[in-house]
């Protein structure tokens, strides 16, 4: 794992293990600040058959409730599997959130077997996303997955 994954990843462990009311909103801010090319990062949960947006980082949505789905978030949903796309414009159901974005990540939070939310991660770099990248967020998912409702 890279240094940079690896020395978030700890930070993040840490703020687990303190448990502040902030949990997400710190953990969407570390993100965006550490990693170079994480450039929008923003907790959607499962609310009543959606995606509702929780804490973000990065420039505001119009994006607040997506259909289970619809755009990489919504299928990452339905299919309960993490998601890369690395050139968002060759992707037929996709909901642009800005000009500037050229590839995205989603990773399934899970909690005891089922869906309760997803980390969604936006790039202004066309194909920045590798293996370690979705390795080191599904960690994240993990570590955060017992703060979801299952």
């Amino acid at each position: 794992m890279k240094k940079e994954f690896s020395d978030c990843l700890a930070t993040i462990k840490q703020l687990v293990a303190s448990n502040p009311e902030d949990l997400l909103q710190k953990i969407c801010e570390l993100l965006k600040e550490q990693i170079y090319h994480y450039d929008w990062v923003g907790f959607y949960m499962l609310d009543n058959q959606q995606l509702v947006l929780g804490p973000f980082a990065g420039k505001p949505t119009e994006h607040t409730h997506i259909a289970i789905g619809k755009g990489v978030c919504g299928q990452v949903a339905q299919r309960e599997e993490a998601m890369i796309v690395q050139d968002v414009s060759q992707l037929d159901n996709y909901i642009s959130c800005g000009l500037e974005v050229q590839s995205e990540i989603v990773v399934p939070v899970m909690r005891n077997g089922k869906f309760v939310a997803e980390l969604d991660i936006d790039s202004h770099s066309p194909a920045p996303f590798q293996h370690d990248d979705q390795h080191f967020l599904e960690q994240v998912c993990e570590l955060v997955a017992a703060k979801f409702e299952a």
